[in-house]
């Protein structure tokens, strides 16, 4: 299942990642692809947010992964530095069916991604415009979509 929507501004980022939020589960696993600048920390701040996560959630592109404390444990992953590399960095330990993981660039590290997860791109439109392409993989995000179809549907 694929859904697009396109938002203006941060207050409709933060809407849509609040809706999103909702369905958030132990487990989820959210890729986040765009170009630089298209917002993907961004958003991953506002579902952090909404997470309950207190403290600022910032790129992680030096370390490559931060781990965040709210309701549920939250691991951002910025995975750009990874190109070319093929080294396993024990991301299976993040892929725990527990935890929520965030990965900003994950087709750097496709083969060690779980086999269900959210594919989220996130396109620049215009300064303050975003669309964003949601696709599901697997059963839990289906649901997860439809659900949040229903919601901008019903709003």
């Amino acid at each position: 299942m694929e859904f697009s929507i396109e938002v203006t501004g941060l207050t409709e980022t933060e809407k849509l990642a609040k809706s999103l939020t909702k369905y958030i589960k132990e487990g989820t696993v959210i890729l986040l692809s765009g170009d630089l600048g298209a917002g993907k920390t961004t958003f991953t701040q506002f579902v952090g947010m909404y997470l309950g996560v207190k403290r600022r959630m910032s790129s992680p592109t030096f370390n490559i992964i931060k781990s965040y404390q709210g309701k549920l444990t939250v691991h951002h992953m910025d995975c750009y530095r990874l190109e070319g590399s093929d080294e396993d960095m024990g991301f299976d330990e993040y892929f725990n069916g527990e935890d929520v993981a965030i990965i900003e660039w994950p087709e750097f590290i496709q083969d060690f991604l779980p086999p269900e997860y959210l594919d989220i791109n996130i396109e620049y439109v215009s300064e303050d415009d975003r669309r964003y392409h949601f696709k599901a993989c697997g059963e839990h995000y289906i649901k997860l979509l439809e659900d949040l179809e229903d919601d901008y549907a019903n709003d």
